[in-house]
């Protein structure tokens, strides 16, 4: 009968747990074996409720698989004896290298516009030279001209005082200091001495002003000399990397630190920072999280382009520091159909502690598809919340915080799946940024920062949980101190 009766008792509370309201989930405290002695409540999703909504999970598209054109980075040869490999030393080290065989260095702080402005000082300066001459001949005609129409003026206005006496306006009067044309003549008498002297006052500004503008020349080429007085060093140098992402890792760089892509032929280069060091290296980092100096509350151009601060020089004189941005959708959608991609999710708590979820295998569509993505291959000991969902809930509300097989939405493009077409349903305008959100998350990296970890409903711009919150790690109403997401290609072999 007590067996019965403890049977019953715990079918009740199945069924109780299943069928819990909104407003439970206000109050109820779930514990997780998984969050050690500590209870959590999750308000990251928008739960069904009896009589109200209706939940229909995607299709789930499969990321890609199969033949990748990425290859390996090659195996270092075996050390024999004590010989030590040289360390090769790249021409004009620590300044502005251009078009090395093996690892170029561009220099986007001056050293090109320098290089520039020194080429074009040389056409200039013998321009000016040639120019010279001619406008100090012309300078000197003008003058004798000048002079030559003056006196023909001052006689003819003497002339003009004996015909029309002392008491009437002359025809022609030039007065003002020395070196300005001033004319005055009455509009019936025109004469060709006013016309000439008119011309030449007028041929006299022009050269007064080409005079000016070789003095403002010269003085620039001065300063610019001044400037390039000591070698040019650029204070981050970005090291070229022609063709694919891959061919980072593949070249053999070491180096923690902003890089130059290009991933296609067709398209221009970009700037990524690459992570060398975590896993054996060679991951592009595609979103980053820090510090909170960065807005993420944007536009679906926005995260389309790409936003934020790549990275920031060191005291090693590169940029090694990396900064928040979202690499861009358009960008990582490229990245991740060149060949299996996986991707990489590191975090930390304001207490210090970190963990790691990883993909094995992840995908964004392109922005036809709404930049769907597909995930798969989940280990580390974050907790699978793209595939599994918030830990915290149960049955149709844990469903809808998985986020594999959404489509990407932002506050002025509304794709996910909590009653699509409703502007008062949007998880991106209450959650505080552009993510996969299903209805809604139970993860949101990309979430409004808060320093310190812990917040409130009341701190929340829209009451909900829109931290940069991982809800199967920290549980809800905590946002974590970092985030970042990298990728890099995917070998069955690693």
């Amino acid at each position: 009968m007590r067996t019965l009766l403890l049977l019953c008792l715990c079918a009740y509370v199945a069924w109780a747990q299943d069928d819990l309201e909104f407003d439970d989930y206000e109050t109820v405290m779930v514990h997780v074996p998984q969050f050690e002695n500590h209870y959590v409540k999750a308000r990251g999703h928008r739960p069904v409720t009896s009589g109200t909504g209706h939940y229909t999970p995607r299709y789930v598209h499969p990321p890609v698989q199969g033949a990748s054109r990425y290859r390996g980075r090659p195996t270092p040869p075996p050390v024999r004896g004590s010989h030590t490999q040289e360390k090769e030393v790249m021409p004009d080290a620590g300044g502005c290298t251009h078009a090395a065989e093996t690892m170029g260095v561009l220099c986007p702080t001056g050293c090109e516009l320098q290089t520039m402005l020194l080429k074009q000082e040389r056409n200039v300066r013998m321009g000016i030279n040639a120019l010279r001459p001619h406008v100090d001949e012309l300078s000197r005609s003008t003058n004798n001209i000048f002079n030559y129409v003056n006196s023909m003026s001052h006689s003819l206005r003497e002339r003009q005082k004996i015909v029309y006496g002392d008491g009437h306006r002359l025809p022609f009067q030039h007065s003002g200091p020395a070196g300005e044309c001033r004319l005055s003549y009455p509009t019936l008498h025109r004469s060709s001495s006013t016309i000439t002297t008119t011309h030449l006052c007028g041929l006299q500004g022009v050269l007064e002003k080409i005079r000016l503008k070789i003095q403002k020349l010269e003085k620039a080429i001065q300063g610019q000399r001044e400037a390039c007085k000591e070698p040019c060093k650029t204070k981050c140098p970005v090291p070229v990397v022609s063709g694919e992402s891959k061919d980072i890792y593949r070249r053999g760089g070491q180096d923690s630190q902003m890089y130059l892509i290009q991933p296609d032929s067709f398209f221009p280069s970009y700037k990524v920072f690459c992570d060398q060091t975590s896993q054996n290296g060679g991951w592009v980092l595609i979103q980053n999280r820090m510090d909170g100096s960065i807005d993420f509350g944007r536009r679906w151009d926005d995260y389309r382009r790409g936003f934020g601060n790549i990275a920031f020089e060191s005291d090693k004189g590169f940029c090694e520091i990396p900064g928040e941005y979202w690499l861009g959708n358009d960008r990582i959608s490229q990245l991740t159909k060149l060949g299996p991609t996986e991707v990489l999710i590191e975090m930390e708590d304001w207490s210090g502690d970190k963990v790691y979820a990883q993909y094995r295998q992840f995908t964004v569509q392109s922005e036809s598809t709404s930049y769907l993505l597909a995930v798969d291959g989940y280990s580390g000991n974050a907790g699978n919340g793209l595939m599994e969902g918030a830990l915290q809930l149960f049955g149709e509300n844990r469903t809808m915080t998985i986020h594999n097989g959404m489509m990407f939405s932002t506050y002025d493009r509304d794709n996910d799946n909590w009653i699509p077409g409703d502007p008062s349903k949007q998880c991106s305008k209450e959650d505080g940024g552009g993510w996969w959100y299903n209805r809604c998350h139970s993860a949101n990296p990309n979430g409004r920062y808060y320093m310190g970890g812990a917040y409130t409903s009341n701190m929340a711009k829209h009451g909900t949980d829109d931290g940069v919150v991982w809800l199967n790690w920290k549980g809800g109403w905590y946002s974590l101190k970092a985030i970042s997401m990298k990728i890099r290609p995917f070998f069955a072999s690693r």
